[in-house]
């Protein structure tokens, strides 16, 4: 049986009926205002002719109100006047025959002259009515209005409406194991309350942008089935003190509701910054929301449910100790950028959305792209669907995948640049020497992988090294070997045309930075000891003598590795000019064709299949 609906009111019909009410109302008022506007048709007359006209009884009858005179003539005609008021004009008014009567003048009232005021006044108050009544919202909540802003802004979603499992998230196992112990819990709380144990209120999840740690949250909500309420923590933070804290009191009692629940916080160092930093001292308006999340989580008066507080941030330096300490976050879970084996699971989730060619590894697109996060893997294969795409080819190809990586790590593909032969000579040489340096050293060394002379960014040419595993340690040969390729290039120049030019900039500072680090940081300078000087933040102070000597050092590692790089240049001459001349044709080269031209074996664990 169909229930009945309850009956809605004309003015509960929105902002649509409103406008009609308002309009229909100015129209009758207009209407009432034009039927009446033939009988008020007014001849002004001067008082003379209004005398005369008396006297000449043509005058049917007046009104009279102080010295104003309003009156209808006997062809009707209507008038209005002033009048000296004097005892003499009744006199006249009298002796023929005048229809008068006469007001006190503060009685004097016409409702014409009230009639737009009175409209004005109707419109204004139905428009400060609709007002007030959309401040109220429409589910008592939501908004910026003057009833709602101490309600929470944060969304709920139901069981029903998470679909992300940890299955859906690639990588990242260790974070993922980490937050299976608050899904356990949340989906078998018996388990752990009979032996008294507790889980933890809250998980912070570390990690740079882009890392996944959105999804992780909610993956923990649908592996534990149960309500999921998420919110930024800039939308606690309003400009009226004691709006962020009645926000905070709101949610929680919702989630409390909804218990065993996931609230969620989106970059929760918008609000949970360290306290005595604000302007206000201790009672600006970030402070009291902060306070009130502090007591919400691990107060005095803290009851009721397991609701679970995931909150993520990229910045966990700046946060409030009492946020982190032990029954409020327990627990930080690290979510890192992806390794090699993660890389490649993640491409393959994206890879499924988009028609791939069968000849596309994704295993050596992972090796290619160390540092990238989750959401840069997802923009690689988009992006290389995108130039699949413009291109009209049914699937993506290796040639795509390459082009959208070099796209998102240098740039697109300058065409607009006019260079001459001997310009395109010059980088030819230089990126010769780059990648030849780069073939020439130890086995422990980043393999080779394309050289080229395309202008991309504001490079005129690129030497990619692409890692064949994850690397948690560098070796002094390997820092030095990757120094020695870097200045590659500019010592390519110099033997070949014995002149130097601006384009190795970025290998210097490259360069420099290794060598700094190797002397400030690992321990690796010849005389400077196993002692760290690090470099901004004042935590290591050192004198003038430490840093003219740290400058030394730093400077003995790059003359050394330029003098090294030269001698091998100058040993393998004969294989710089011709990969140089070949590179000049065809402006790009992969590894394997490089090893082939040169004669090189190639390294046993780099053989190309």
């Amino acid at each position: 049986m169909k229930a009945n609906k309850p009956k809605k009111s004309f003015l509960s019909g929105g902002p649509r009926n409103l406008l009609i009410g308002t309009m229909v109302l100015l129209g009758f008022i207009f209407i009432l205002h034009t039927l009446t506007e033939r009988n008020r048709v007014i001849q002004p007359l001067t008082y003379s002719k209004f005398l005369n006209l008396i006297e000449r009884d043509e005058v049917k009858r007046v009104h009279v109100a102080g010295h104003d005179v309003h009156g209808f003539l006997k062809d009707g005609t209507r008038f209005e006047t002033t009048i000296a008021n004097k005892s003499g004009d009744w006199e006249l008014l009298r002796k023929h025959n005048v229809e008068f009567s006469i007001d006190s003048p503060d009685g004097a009232f016409n409702i014409w002259y009230l009639l737009p005021l009175l409209s004005l006044f109707m419109v204004t108050m139905m428009a400060l009515w609709y007002f007030l009544r959309q401040s109220r919202g429409s589910n008592g909540g939501g908004g910026n209005s003057i009833f709602t802003m101490g309600k929470s802004r944060a969304r709920l979603f139901m069981p029903s409406s998470i679909n992300v499992k940890f299955d859906d998230v690639a990588g990242v196992q260790e974070a993922k194991e980490e937050l299976k112990d608050i899904v356990d819990y949340l989906k078998n709380p018996e388990k752990y309350q009979r032996i008294g144990a507790k889980i933890p209120r809250g998980a912070l999840l570390v990690g740079a942008p882009g890392n996944g740690k959105t999804m992780l949250a909610r993956a923990v909500a649908g592996e534990a089935n149960c309500a999921f309420f998420s919110v930024s923590g800039s939308d606690f933070i309003e400009v009226f003190v004691g709006v962020g804290a009645a926000r905070v009191r709101d949610l929680f009692q919702q989630a409390r509701k909804h218990a065993p629940c996931i609230i969620f916080i989106d970059e929760i160092d918008a609000v949970g910054r360290q306290r005595g930093s604000g302007l206000g001292g201790g009672h600006d308006e970030r402070e009291q929301t902060l306070n009130q999340m502090l007591a919400e989580m691990d107060g005095f008066q803290t009851t009721g449910g397991s609701v679970i507080v995931l909150a993520a941030t990229n910045r966990p330096d700046v946060l409030d100790n009492a946020l982190l300490r032990p029954g409020r976050f327990d627990r930080r879970v690290d979510v890192p950028y992806p390794d090699l084996k993660s890389r490649e699971q993640i491409l393959g989730v994206h890879a499924k959305e988009v028609k791939m060619s069968d000849e596309v590894d994704l295993y050596k697109i992972a090796r290619g792209t160390p540092g990238f996060s989750g959401a840069d893997l997802a923009n690689l294969i988009n992006e290389s669907a995108i130039i699949a795409s413009k291109a009209n080819k049914e699937k993506v190809d290796i040639a795509d995948m390459e082009e959208a990586r070099d796209k998102i790590l240098l740039g697109k593909e300058v065409k607009s640049i006019v260079q001459t032969d001997e310009d395109r000579k010059v980088t030819s040489y230089h990126e010769s020497g780059h990648a030849l340096v780069r073939l020439l050293m130890p086995d422990d060394s980043d393999p080779l992988h394309k050289v080229t002379i395309v202008p991309r960014g504001r490079a005129l040419g690129v030497t990619h090294a692409m890692p064949e595993r994850e690397k948690y340690t560098h070796t002094k040969e390997d820092m030095i070997a990757n120094i020695m390729s870097a200045l590659g290039g500019r010592a390519a120049e110099e033997l070949v045309f014995n002149k130097l030019t601006t384009g190795a900039y970025s290998d210097f500072k490259a360069a420099s930075s290794i060598a700094r680090d190797m002397v400030c940081n690992y321990g690796m300078g010849s005389d400077l000891g196993q002692v760290i000087y690090a470099q901004g933040h004042g935590d290591f102070v050192y004198s003038q003598k430490t840093a003219e000597r740290i400058d030394g050092e730093v400077q003995r590692i790059m003359d050394e590795c330029y003098g090294r790089t030269m001698t091998l240049l100058k040993e393998n001459r004969e294989k710089l000019n011709l990969l140089a001349e070949t590179l000049f044709e065809q402006e790009t080269m992969y590894a394997e064709e490089i090893y082939e031209l040169l004669g090189i074996e190639p390294r046993a664990q780099h053989r190309f299949s």
